[in-house]
Protein backbone atom coordinates (compact mmCIF):
# COMPACT_ATOMS: atom_id res chain seq x y z
CA UNK A 1 0.00 0.00 0.00
CA UNK A 2 1.58 3.36 -0.98
CA UNK A 3 2.24 6.17 1.46
CA UNK A 4 0.36 9.35 0.54
CA UNK A 5 0.83 11.64 3.57
CA UNK A 6 2.59 14.89 2.68
CA UNK A 7 4.35 14.80 6.06
CA UNK A 8 6.21 11.68 4.89
CA UNK A 9 7.60 13.36 1.77
CA UNK A 10 11.10 14.76 2.28
CA UNK A 11 10.95 18.62 2.24
CA UNK A 12 13.74 18.80 -0.35
CA UNK A 13 11.58 16.75 -2.75
CA UNK A 14 8.74 19.29 -2.68
CA UNK A 15 8.97 22.08 -5.26
CA UNK A 16 6.79 25.18 -5.30
CA UNK A 17 6.78 27.97 -7.91
CA UNK A 18 6.26 31.41 -6.45
CA UNK A 19 4.91 32.64 -9.77
CA UNK A 20 3.34 30.21 -12.22
CA UNK A 21 0.51 30.68 -14.71
CA UNK A 22 -0.84 27.69 -16.68
CA UNK A 23 -3.41 28.30 -19.44
CA UNK A 24 -4.17 31.68 -17.98
CA UNK A 25 -4.75 30.31 -14.49
CA UNK A 26 -2.51 31.54 -11.66
CA UNK A 27 -1.31 28.46 -9.74
CA UNK A 28 1.46 30.16 -7.84
CA UNK A 29 2.52 29.02 -4.36
CA UNK A 30 0.90 25.94 -2.87
CA UNK A 31 -1.21 25.39 -5.97
CA UNK A 32 1.98 24.57 -7.88
CA UNK A 33 3.47 22.07 -5.42
CA UNK A 34 5.20 19.21 -7.21
CA UNK A 35 7.04 16.14 -5.99
CA UNK A 36 10.38 15.71 -7.69
CA UNK A 37 10.89 12.40 -9.40
CA UNK A 38 13.76 10.30 -8.13
CA UNK A 39 15.60 7.14 -8.96
CA UNK A 40 16.41 4.45 -6.39
CA UNK A 41 20.06 3.45 -6.96
CA UNK A 42 20.40 1.33 -3.84
CA UNK A 43 17.24 -0.78 -3.92
CA UNK A 44 17.79 -3.73 -1.57
CA UNK A 45 15.38 -6.53 -2.40
CA UNK A 46 16.69 -8.50 0.61
CA UNK A 47 16.03 -5.73 3.14
CA UNK A 48 12.87 -7.31 4.58
CA UNK A 49 14.62 -10.68 4.92
CA UNK A 50 17.59 -9.02 6.64
CA UNK A 51 15.35 -7.36 9.25
CA UNK A 52 13.34 -10.58 9.67
CA UNK A 53 16.56 -12.48 10.45
CA UNK A 54 17.14 -10.33 13.55
CA UNK A 55 15.24 -11.06 16.74
CA UNK A 56 11.97 -9.12 16.85
CA UNK A 57 11.62 -8.65 13.10
CA UNK A 58 10.32 -12.10 12.24
CA UNK A 59 6.72 -11.04 11.51
CA UNK A 60 7.36 -7.86 9.53
CA UNK A 61 5.87 -9.53 6.43
CA UNK A 62 2.43 -9.50 8.08
CA UNK A 63 2.12 -5.70 8.05
CA UNK A 64 -0.74 -4.31 5.97
CA UNK A 65 0.02 -0.62 6.69
CA UNK A 66 -3.06 0.17 8.79
CA UNK A 67 -1.09 2.67 10.90
CA UNK A 68 -2.25 1.38 14.29
CA UNK A 69 1.36 1.21 15.50
CA UNK A 70 2.15 4.84 14.76
CA UNK A 71 -1.22 5.98 16.10
CA UNK A 72 -0.54 4.24 19.43
CA UNK A 73 3.15 5.18 19.63
CA UNK A 74 4.29 7.04 22.75
CA UNK A 75 7.27 8.62 21.00
CA UNK A 76 5.27 9.67 17.92
CA UNK A 77 2.98 11.70 20.18
CA UNK A 78 6.04 13.81 21.07
CA UNK A 79 8.02 13.55 17.85
CA UNK A 80 5.94 13.04 14.67
CA UNK A 81 9.11 12.06 12.78
CA UNK A 82 9.14 8.79 14.74
CA UNK A 83 6.91 6.71 12.49
CA UNK A 84 7.04 2.88 12.75
CA UNK A 85 4.47 2.43 9.97
CA UNK A 86 6.57 4.45 7.53
CA UNK A 87 9.79 2.59 8.36
CA UNK A 88 8.14 -0.80 7.99
CA UNK A 89 6.88 0.38 4.60
CA UNK A 90 10.42 1.40 3.57
CA UNK A 91 11.81 -1.95 4.71
CA UNK A 92 9.23 -3.95 2.79
CA UNK A 93 9.83 -1.83 -0.31
CA UNK A 94 13.60 -2.29 -0.03
CA UNK A 95 14.26 1.47 0.19
CA UNK A 96 17.45 1.23 2.21
CA UNK A 97 18.68 4.78 1.53
CA UNK A 98 15.41 6.28 2.77
CA UNK A 99 15.50 4.12 5.90
CA UNK A 100 19.09 5.05 6.74
CA UNK A 101 18.25 8.74 6.59
CA UNK A 102 16.28 8.27 9.84
CA UNK A 103 19.05 6.34 11.59
CA UNK A 104 19.27 8.87 14.43
CA UNK A 105 15.55 8.57 15.25
CA UNK A 106 14.73 4.86 14.94
CA UNK A 107 16.68 3.79 18.03
CA UNK A 108 14.58 6.13 20.24
CA UNK A 109 11.88 3.46 20.71
CA UNK A 110 11.13 3.22 24.45
CA UNK A 111 9.70 -0.33 24.25
CA UNK A 112 6.38 0.65 25.81
CA UNK A 113 4.75 -1.96 23.52
CA UNK A 114 1.63 0.12 22.90
CA UNK A 115 2.19 -0.44 19.18
CA UNK A 116 2.39 -4.19 19.68
CA UNK A 117 -0.86 -4.26 21.65
CA UNK A 118 -2.60 -2.18 18.97
CA UNK A 119 -1.35 -4.18 15.98
CA UNK A 120 -4.14 -6.35 14.48
CA UNK A 121 -1.66 -8.54 12.58
CA UNK A 122 0.78 -9.52 15.36
CA UNK A 123 3.65 -7.81 13.56
CA UNK A 124 5.30 -6.85 16.87
CA UNK A 125 6.29 -3.33 15.73
CA UNK A 126 8.35 -2.80 18.90
CA UNK A 127 10.45 -5.82 18.00
CA UNK A 128 10.80 -4.56 14.42
CA UNK A 129 12.09 -1.21 15.73
CA UNK A 130 14.69 -2.93 17.90
CA UNK A 131 15.65 -5.24 15.02
CA UNK A 132 16.01 -2.22 12.71
CA UNK A 133 18.17 -0.38 15.24
CA UNK A 134 20.38 -3.47 15.52
CA UNK A 135 20.50 -3.77 11.72
CA UNK A 136 21.69 -0.17 11.41
CA UNK A 137 24.45 -0.90 13.90
CA UNK A 138 25.53 -4.17 12.26
CA UNK A 139 25.59 -2.60 8.80
CA UNK A 140 27.81 0.21 10.06
CA UNK A 141 25.28 2.99 9.54
CA UNK A 142 25.31 4.00 13.20
CA UNK A 143 27.25 3.40 16.37
CA UNK A 144 25.72 1.36 19.15
CA UNK A 145 23.10 3.54 20.81
CA UNK A 146 22.56 3.75 24.62
CA UNK A 147 19.40 1.61 24.46
CA UNK A 148 21.32 -1.17 22.70
CA UNK A 149 24.17 -0.90 25.21
CA UNK A 150 21.73 -1.32 28.09
CA UNK A 151 20.04 -4.29 26.40
CA UNK A 152 23.42 -5.94 25.90
CA UNK A 153 24.60 -5.42 29.49
CA UNK A 154 21.26 -6.62 30.87
CA UNK A 155 21.39 -9.75 28.70
CA UNK A 156 25.01 -10.51 29.57
CA UNK A 157 24.17 -10.25 33.26
CA UNK A 158 21.42 -12.85 32.93
CA UNK A 159 23.44 -15.12 30.62
CA UNK A 160 26.49 -15.19 32.87
CA UNK A 161 24.92 -15.43 36.33
CA UNK A 162 21.27 -16.37 35.93
CA UNK A 163 20.40 -13.33 38.06
CA UNK A 164 19.67 -9.65 37.55
CA UNK A 165 21.81 -7.27 39.59
CA UNK A 166 20.49 -3.79 38.85
CA UNK A 167 23.48 -2.07 40.42
CA UNK A 168 26.01 -3.96 38.32
CA UNK A 169 24.00 -3.45 35.12
CA UNK A 170 23.78 0.31 35.73
CA UNK A 171 27.45 0.53 36.65
CA UNK A 172 28.58 -1.11 33.41
CA UNK A 173 26.01 0.83 31.37
CA UNK A 174 27.24 4.16 32.72
CA UNK A 175 30.85 3.15 32.13
CA UNK A 176 30.26 2.12 28.51
CA UNK A 177 28.26 5.26 27.74
CA UNK A 178 30.75 7.57 29.51
CA UNK A 179 28.26 8.75 32.11
CA UNK A 180 29.16 9.55 35.74
CA UNK A 181 27.92 7.22 38.45
CA UNK A 182 26.75 10.19 40.50
CA UNK A 183 23.58 10.75 38.51
CA UNK A 184 21.24 13.06 40.52
CA UNK A 185 18.29 10.71 40.12
CA UNK A 186 20.40 7.72 41.17
CA UNK A 187 21.72 9.50 44.26
CA UNK A 188 18.15 10.44 45.18
CA UNK A 189 17.02 6.84 44.68
CA UNK A 190 19.79 5.37 46.82
CA UNK A 191 19.19 7.95 49.55
CA UNK A 192 15.51 7.05 49.57
CA UNK A 193 16.30 3.34 49.81
CA UNK A 194 18.65 3.85 52.74
CA UNK A 195 15.99 5.81 54.61
CA UNK A 196 13.11 3.43 53.96
CA UNK A 197 14.43 -0.12 53.58
CA UNK A 198 15.12 -2.43 56.55
CA UNK A 199 18.76 -2.81 57.56
CA UNK A 200 18.90 -6.54 56.77
CA UNK A 201 17.68 -5.88 53.23
CA UNK A 202 20.33 -3.21 52.69
CA UNK A 203 22.96 -5.63 53.99
CA UNK A 204 21.73 -8.24 51.51
CA UNK A 205 22.03 -5.74 48.66
CA UNK A 206 25.53 -4.81 49.77
CA UNK A 207 26.54 -8.49 49.99
CA UNK A 208 25.27 -9.09 46.47
CA UNK A 209 27.14 -6.07 45.12
CA UNK A 210 30.43 -7.35 46.55
CA UNK A 211 30.24 -11.10 45.87
CA UNK A 212 27.96 -11.19 42.78
CA UNK A 213 25.96 -14.36 43.56
CA UNK A 214 25.00 -16.75 40.78
CA UNK A 215 22.08 -19.09 40.29
CA UNK A 216 22.95 -22.51 41.64
CA UNK A 217 24.20 -25.00 39.03
CA UNK A 218 23.99 -22.33 36.35
CA UNK A 219 27.02 -23.51 34.38
CA UNK A 220 25.23 -25.86 31.97
CA UNK A 221 22.42 -23.38 31.33
CA UNK A 222 24.97 -20.62 30.71
CA UNK A 223 26.89 -22.73 28.22
CA UNK A 224 23.68 -23.67 26.37
CA UNK A 225 22.58 -20.02 26.20
CA UNK A 226 25.98 -18.87 24.95
CA UNK A 227 25.97 -21.60 22.29
CA UNK A 228 22.52 -20.51 21.13
CA UNK A 229 23.58 -16.83 21.04
CA UNK A 230 26.62 -17.72 18.92
CA UNK A 231 24.44 -19.69 16.51
CA UNK A 232 21.95 -16.82 16.18
CA UNK A 233 24.72 -14.27 15.64
CA UNK A 234 26.18 -16.48 12.91
CA UNK A 235 22.76 -16.73 11.22
CA UNK A 236 22.29 -12.95 11.38
CA UNK A 237 25.73 -12.26 9.94
CA UNK A 238 25.03 -14.69 7.13
CA UNK A 239 21.66 -13.10 6.35
CA UNK A 240 23.27 -9.65 6.25
CA UNK A 241 26.33 -10.87 4.33
CA UNK A 242 28.63 -9.69 7.09
CA UNK A 243 32.02 -10.95 8.18
CA UNK A 244 31.49 -13.44 11.02
CA UNK A 245 33.99 -11.41 13.04
CA UNK A 246 31.92 -8.23 12.73
CA UNK A 247 30.00 -6.51 15.49
CA UNK A 248 27.43 -8.55 17.41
Amino acid sequence: MPIHEKSLIRPENLVEHEELVIDGVDVSGHWSTFIEGRSVPDYNEQLQEEIAAIGGGENIHRCWQCGSCTNACTVNAINPDFNPRFWIYLIRMGLEEELVRDRDIIWQCVSCNKCTYACPRDVNPEGVMKATAHWLELKGYTEMKPSMVFDEEFSLQVFNTGKIEEGKVLQKFFKRTNQPLTQPWLVHLITGLVKRFPVFYLMKLGWGAVFHPRTRDWGRARDAINEYVEERNAEIHKALNLDAKGAD
